[in-house]
Parts: structure tokens; C-alpha cells; sequence
């Protein structure tokens, strides 16, 4: 939260969407004060849910979404993003991400670097790192928001649809904007990387396109590349 309040960009709307968690996040959250724009804490059925009600009560022009375990890496990240994004020509935004210790968060442990969007990428296994994914709202108003029934592949299958199908049109930001804390559901174990390669497989499916045979191969393999 201070990673966004400290931020130099003037014009932020700061929602923040709660589970109905009892450790005291609430009371965190509202020791902040009329800092935060809009507060919820309800039952939901998941990241994704909560995601779909943050969009839906956003009013600005651009939406970022920053999960709890993520951060900004320095008070100009909004600003950096906001440039690119003046141009009635960008729909959205991506960059690069660091993974840092849980812990100790000076630590990286990975560095995502994103690259260049190239035509057709997500058949070669490409995508950007999700929290570093800043879309103009009327992206989401027009081609829709987070599916529920993906699990951890309802980012990739929005950024398969807006990006590769609807064709947005995209600016790199070759900078690390966020740090991650470890720790990513779809690869603690191999079950869970195999549950992950399906979801990933029905994204293809739900949009009625074709990927290649080495596609969805290719998206873990290319994380290898993250670790040197």
C-alpha cells in the first residue's frame, strides 16, 4: 500500500478489494484513511473475482492491478507508465518484473524481462508478467474482463485475448517496475504445473484459436531463461 500512495503521479484512484479477511488487513486498510479511494471486503470466489470488482468500480482512464504480495519499485512507476499511455494510439502497457525473497525483499531471485511484442508471440510460448499489465478501460469494456473457470490461467487468457486475438495495441517499458514476492500457485509442484498446462490449454480453446504443438511447452520452458 505505501508502494502505491507514495507514488509522484497526482491523478491515482486506489481501490482496494478485501476477501472478508479476519487477520486485521481491514483494519490496516482503513488506517489509511480517505488515502484509500474505495474500499470492499466481501466473500468472493477468488483473485480473479476480486479483480473483476475492482475494474468495475474504477473510473479512471487506466487500470493497473497490483496483487498483495507485489510492489512498486520506486515513487515514479505511474508516472513512467502514464507516458506512454497519453498516446491515443497505446491500449496498454507491459515491462519487466523482478521475483524477490519473501523475506527479504532486496534479494532477486528471478528477473522476468519481457522483450519486445513481436506478432503471433503467444504461439512461441510468450506472454508479459500480469502485474505489469496497465490497460486503458475501454479494453475491459470492450472485449471483457477476468473468466472464473481458468484458475491460474484467467491472466493469461485475458492478456491471450485482448493481445493476441483483439490485437490491443501494446508499449514496452524495458524497465523492472514491480517486484513479486516467490511464491506462484501454478508452479509449487508439477501437479500443480500440469493443472496449470490444461487451464492454459482451454484459454486457446475458450477463444476458439489454435495453438502450436510446442506452444504451451514453450511458456514454462521460457521462465528457465528467468533464473540466469
Amino acid at each position: 500500500m505505501d508502494s502505491v500512495l507514495s507514488q509522484d503521479y497526482p491523478d491515482l484512484e486506489y481501490i482496494v478489494v478485501d476477501g472478508n479477511s479476519t487477520d486485521g488487513t481491514q483494519d490496516i486498510v482503513r488506517s489509511y484513511g480517505a488515502k484509500v479511494s474505495q474500499f470492499i471486503s466481501e466473500p468472493d470466489r477468488g483473485i480473479y473475482d476480486a479483480m473483476n470488482k475492482g475494474i468495475a468500480l474504477a473510473t479512471g482512464e487506466v487500470i493497473g492491478i497490483l496483487n498483495a504480495d507485489d510492489f512498486y519499485v520506486a515513487q515514479d512507476v505511474l508516472s513512467r507508465v502514464a507516458g506512454p499511455l497519453a498516446n491515443p494510439d497505446v491500449d496498454a502497457t507491459y515491462a519487466d518484473l523482478e521475483y524477490v525473497d519473501a523475506v527479504d525483499t532486496t534479494k532477486v531471485t528471478r528477473t522476468w524481462k519481457s522483450g519486445k511484442y513481436r506478432d503471433k508471440a503467444f504461439l512461441n510460448g510468450w506472454m508479459p508478467p500480469h502485474p505489469t499489465f496497465f490497460v486503458k478501460r475501454t479494453c475491459y469494456q470492450r472485449f471483457g474482463t477476468f473468466r472464473l473457470d481458468l484458475g491460474s490461467a484467467a491472466d493469461y487468457e485475458l492478456m491471450l485475448r485482448l493481445i493476441h486475438k483483439q490485437g490491443i495495441r501494446l508499449a514496452y517499458i524495458p524497465q523492472v517496475l514491480i517486484r513479486m514476492r516467490a511464491g506462484g500457485v501454478s508452479n509449487k509442484a508439477l501437479t500443480n504445473r500440469l493443472q496449470a498446462n490444461r487451464h492454459d490449454r482451454n484459454a486457446w480453446k475458450v477463444n476458439d484459436l489454435q495453438p502450436r504443438f510446442y506452444t504451451l511447452f514453450m511458456k514454462p520452458l521460457r521462465k528457465i531463461w528467468q533464473f540466469i
